[in-house]
């Protein structure tokens, strides 16, 4: 008798979130785990689809990803846009050459009537990666940033405006109408399914634009599945990005159990910090599962390490329910 195949699905976002997808990547086979990756931050420029956490994620698994920023490729050149500048053209968002490479290619795709998750099928094959990057939806969410200046769309507070403006809300244009593509349905809709991962992302930026397609979250409402998320704060500190900017500009504590209340509607278990572990009491109030674990990912060995953790995690809640 042949022993079912478990499988899992995980949601990520950019530079955080990619680091954990890349230890999954490391002990889930591309049979075992794919990857749902934020588009609200995608958006138009210079004529161009860009997406940038898509991006993130095929640059990380494929090994090209500059290692120092966390975002764009290795070695990258910048003649392009030094050239743009000449002429007066829009240099906020800076693309390097060999990014520019895939930008060029995404956008002659979906002008050629492409969806985006088949798009960015075809990428990640070209670049030599196996596991399923799929983008929450196939049609058009867009976050926007409402601050104490006004609303902007999140490209530009986040690169053209670097974060600056004080954050009161947030709000994802399209989501309510975005619909799943068959390719997720078809991941979480597998009898194997055993689990679902909320990678360390921005919980407001990276995560939340993803929950705002209905459809998903009240799936993941809904499901009978453990459902676990990874602490994106470390000792009150985000470990990657404005994550606790945000959270003080809302007036939310810059705490790991506070993360863990925004998902409270949707999440089993919590994987903490070893330096939260004094935080497992205020999370057992919450009604959750903790593990404790070493969130924070220098090197390849933390990443799997910390993949490993939560994958037993997740079957350990699994064989509980």
């Amino acid at each position: 008798m042949s022993v079912a195949q478990e499988k899992f699905v995980a949601i990520s976002g950019g530079v955080g979130g990619a680091k954990l997808c890349l230890g999954l990547a490391n002990v889930l086979t591309a049979d075992e785990v794919a990857f749902i990756v934020n588009t609200g931050d995608d958006f138009e420029h210079l004529g161009l689809h860009i997406s940038p956490d898509l991006d993130t994620l095929m640059y990380t698994l494929s090994g090209l990803s500059n290692r120092e920023t966390g975002w764009g490729r290795q070695h990258e050149t910048w003649n392009f846009i030094g050239a743009l500048k000449q002429f007066g053209g829009e240099t906020w968002f800076n693309l390097g050459d060999k990014d520019l490479a895939t930008h060029i290619s995404r956008t002659q795709g979906l002008k050629a009537g492409a969806t985006l998750t088949e798009v960015t099928a075809a990428l990640a094959r070209q670049v030599g990666i196996e596991h399923a990057i799929l983008p929450m939806s196939d049609d058009p969410v867009r976050t926007v940033v409402h601050t104490d200046t006004g609303s902007l769309a999140f490209q530009h507070y986040f690169v053209r405006d670097r974060c600056e403006p004080a954050v009161t809300g947030f709000e994802f244009s399209g989501g309510a109408n975005a619909r799943l593509t068959p390719e997720i349905r078809q991941w979480i809709e597998d009898p194997e399914l055993a689990g679902v991962i909320i990678c360390p992302s921005n919980p407001f930026v990276s995560i939340d634009p993803i929950l705002a397609v209905t459809e998903f979250a009240d799936w993941l409402r809904s499901t009978s599945l453990p459902v676990v998320a990874v602490s994106p704060i470390v000792a009150g500190r985000a470990i990657k990005g404005p994550s606790a900017k945000m959270m003080e500009e809302l007036g939310i504590p810059t705490a790991a159990d506070a993360v863990a209340h925004h998902y409270r509607d949707i999440i089993d278990g919590f994987v903490i910090d070893q330096q939260d572990a004094g935080l497992a009491d205020r999370l057992a109030a919450l009604g959750l599962e903790t593990t404790v674990a070493q969130t924070v990912m220098v090197t390849l060995i933390d990443r799997v390490e910390l993949a490993e953790a939560t994958v037993e995690f997740l079957r350990r809640l699994r064989r509980e329910k």
